[in-house]
């Protein structure tokens, strides 16, 4: 890496606003080292034994941006202030009353207050219409709810809240599903919601056979009026069958095909496939899951909570652009392992919003190890993203992450001893767990583990401006010259160019004139194919999910598009979403020929 730790003047300007440490107004940390050095000492406080040993291997780890703790545990960590290391949570169960619906509604905004995002499922709300026997008018239905989060969360943003990030879910065969999929067609709605579908088994059956799909609703005691079809299904917060009612009937494929226009057309909703999440969950037998955070890499259950990390993959390669470039498989492993350590010792320093979420969280002590620069750590490989070669690289790179991540948690259970919900012999029965090596399993069987869960892919946007605008997450690179919205204190924007990282250190290693090789591919060029076959590949090793956006060109027609989520479903994977750049949207980033995206 060159010797000047901010080679984007975008990365300082991150710094600056969301991870230095200003304390009445005053900073005491000239440089990023010193943000390094605070974030180390702090994690390596509930250390018992050999504290200054792990103290500078977790600032080694740090150094260089080899590995990206959230943005909570960077600007957080070590300071003195009231707020969460945790960046996701997902609310409890919204219950179909006012009384609790606005109880949830407070204990969302103070999760909010703090800095957390957080994911809803509003499932159990009753539709639009229904009656409401107590007060003898009628339900207004989940859609009307969500606006009353949107408006309280735009008055947190108001009040110079950190911005708020939230996810609304609603399961596919709720009565008000088509209200739901259409609910951001109109430019400027709900614009601090991300929103998916919970697509179950089912309805993806259904939708392959063309077949009638009923919306149904539990009857919850009530009387099913004479005729209606009543039908058993486990409804969201329920473990058991319940009785529902059908409302009315739709077909599937016609419904699937809202779905995807909408998304299309305004980048919401995207799906969860829902069945699939609760299958590969290591806490099958003890969690039901029906949210996510709000990007969508972790699936919780009602109250859960979980912190991110991220390692940088472009540290990792030795020889960049040259004769013999390489991946250090060996190096990741040890990150990997030292990452783990510093992400679960999150959990003895974070303040939680609600004492639930603490009991929770620590019941499973999940943490999101994951990778940002991907795409960048190709384009040093010289290989092109897509490539058969590039999956067999993240592949590699994500099974090493995975392993390492599984082995230290062992090792952290001798230690520290088994999370609380571990429960032998029904954790090792799981699928995940049953795909990794047998000496894992075997461990795990013999020894425990300090862990239910160790592996999600982010976004990553944020950390990854800040360690000099590597490409975020697992995303292609959006563009090699581009220019960039950051919101600065006073809540102004401020446009900023940046340069994709890979790109400057091949023009520094080889000149302004030199024609770029054909390793460099911007997002738009990329095959959503090839992006979706990548996400299955990395998915294999991932216990949660993967936060993955396929970015469409302005211009695109739908008709190119319309696969996109049935290929992510028939690959396995647990959820997708897609964005197509337009003047309303809001974007954040625009390349130099002026096509804006979303995507960090």
């Amino acid at each position: 890496m060159p010797n000047a730790i901010f080679t984007e003047p975008i990365a300082e300007q991150v710094w600056n606003l969301k991870y230095r440490l200003f304390e009445d107004g005053t900073s005491h940390e000239p440089s990023i080292r010193e943000t390094w050095s605070r974030v180390a000492l702090a994690l390596s406080r509930p250390e018992s034994h050999h504290r200054d040993d792990w103290c500078a291997r977790f600032e080694a780890a740090l150094l260089h941006f080899r590995f990206l703790p959230g943005g909570r545990i960077l600007a957080g960590a070590g300071a003195r202030r009231r707020a969460t290391l945790f960046n996701c949570f997902v609310m409890g169960p919204l219950h179909d009353s006012i009384d609790a619906i606005f109880s949830a509604l407070g204990e969302s905004m103070l999760t909010m207050q703090e800095g957390g995002g957080i994911g809803v499922d509003f499932s159990m709300l009753r539709p639009a219409g229904w009656p409401a026997a107590a007060s003898g008018n009628v339900a207004s239905g989940p859609v009307s709810f969500m606006q009353v989060w949107e408006q309280a969360c735009a008055t947190l943003l108001s009040t110079g809240s950190r911005r708020g990030a939230m996810m609304a879910t609603l399961r596919c065969d709720h009565p008000d599903i088509e209200r739901f999929i259409d609910a951001k067609r109109t430019p400027g709605a709900l614009r601090h919601f991300n929103l998916s579908v919970l697509a179950s088994d089912a309805f993806m059956y259904a939708v392959e056979k063309d077949e009638p799909w009923p919306l149904v609703f539990p009857l919850a005691g009530r009387i099913a009026p004479a005729g209606a079809m009543v039908c058993d299904r486990i409804w969201s917060g329920s473990t058991t069958p319940e009785p529902c009612v059908a409302m009315h009937t739709v077909s599937a494929r016609a419904l699937w095909d809202r779905i995807q226009k909408a998304a299309f057309e305004c980048g919401d909703p995207g799906v969860i496939f829902i069945d699939r999440v609760d299958r590969s969950n290591n806490l099958w037998y003890a969690e039901t899951i029906s949210a996510t955070n709000p990007c969508g890499e972790v699936p919780l259950p009602p109250h859960g909570a979980c912190n991110l990390g991220s390692i940088n993959l472009t540290q990792f390669v030795t020889d960049p652009f040259g004769p013999h470039p390489k991946l250090d498989l060996e190096g990741i492993a040890g990150t990997a392992a030292v990452a783990v350590r510093m992400l679960d010792n999150v959990y003895e320093l974070s303040h939680f919003p609600l004492k639930s979420q603490e009991n929770m969280a620590r019941s499973s002590r999940r943490i999101g190890l994951g990778i940002t620069g991907l795409a960048d750590a190709f384009a040093m490989l010289g290989v092109r993203y897509g490539s058969s070669a590039a999956l067999e690289i993240a592949d590699a790179a994500m099974k090493t992450i995975c392993h390492a991540a599984y082995r230290t948690s062992i090792e952290l259970a001798h230690e520290r001893g088994f999370f609380p919900l571990y429960r032998v012999p029904k954790y090792v029965e799981g699928n995940f767990i049953q795909s990794l090596p047998p000496d894992i399993v075997d461990a795990i069987r013999h020894k425990g583990i300090h862990n239910s869960h160790l592996t999600a892919i982010a976004p990553a946007g944020s950390i990854s401006l800040l360690a000099n605008n590597v490409s975020s997450g697992i995303e292609p690179i959006y563009a090699l010259h581009a220019h960039r919205n950051i919101r600065s204190a006073d809540g102004t924007l401020k446009r900023l160019p940046v340069h994709d990282y890979a790109w400057k250190l091949f023009r520094k290693l080889h000149g302004e004139n030199v024609p770029l090789p054909d390793c460099f591919i911007e997002a738009r060029d990329v095959d959503p194919a090839d992006q979706l076959q990548l996400q299955s590949v990395l998915q294999a090793h991932v216990d949660q999910s993967i936060s993955k956006t396929i970015n469409v060109p302005a211009d695109a027609r739908f008709d190119s598009y319309r696969d996109v989520f049935m290929q992510a479903y028939q690959l396995g994977l647990k959820g997708c979403t897609m964005f197509r750049p337009s003047a309303d949207k809001g974007a954040v980033l625009s390349p130099s020929g002026g096509v804006a995206s979303a995507t960090g």
